[in-house]
């Protein structure tokens, strides 16, 4: 993906008046770094140049890309609250640093969540037996980690991989055709 100024106001639009994260692609951080840094030779030129104009431009270039960066960096958050608590998580739209964000942020709430789960859980006889039953599925696709309604960690599991998975986490995998039961 090649950054310029329009795609960067572009981006800045879709994500103020979102709350979706604006789809971008894999390498959108190092795209507009090394935007940034074209931008900065150019500013740094213009210094000796007394160009005001391109001193301007920089400051808003500055300005709008911490405020892209603020914007993701929230819905981030939301999205990783969201995902613990439901255990349903898409690494849609993301850049790839972004993903890797997400997952640190996925492990760090997920072990705050079993804080509450403690405080809340029930003396082990009341729970459901077959709560704890473990159903084989076969990975289909690569899935990253990800947090269970259990609050348990999952994962990364890579394509062809099979697993032994809470019902309800097994029976989600087949359902998104992200795995099989084996022998199907």
């Amino acid at each position: 993906m090649r950054i310029d100024y329009d795609e960067l106001r572009r981006i800045y639009r879709a994500e103020k008046n979102s709350s979706a994260l604006v789809e971008v692609d894999d390498d959108f951080f190092d795209s507009l770094t090394e935007f940034f840094e074209r931008q900065r030779e150019e500013y740094l030129r213009s210094l000796r140049d007394i160009s005001g104009s391109k001193a301007k431009s920089f400051t808003n270039l500055r300005k709008i890309i911490g405020e892209i960066f603020s914007l993701r960096e929230k819905k981030l958050l939301n999205k990783a609250l969201i995902a613990v608590r439901t255990g349903d998580f898409s690494e849609e739209k993301m850049s790839g640093p972004e993903k890797e964000t997400m997952q640190e942020l996925l492990r760090v709430l997920g072990r705050h969540q079993r804080i509450l789960d403690e405080i809340l859980s029930m003396p082990e006889e009341g729970k459901d037996k077959k709560a704890k039953e473990k159903f084989a599925v076969k990975l289909l696709q690569d899935v990253p980690a990800f947090i269970g309604a259990d609050m348990k960690e999952y994962g990364p599991f890579p394509k062809g991989q099979e697993a032994e998975l809470p019902e309800k986490i097994a029976s989600l995998l087949v359902a998104r055709k992200l795995a099989e039961s084996p022998g199907s």
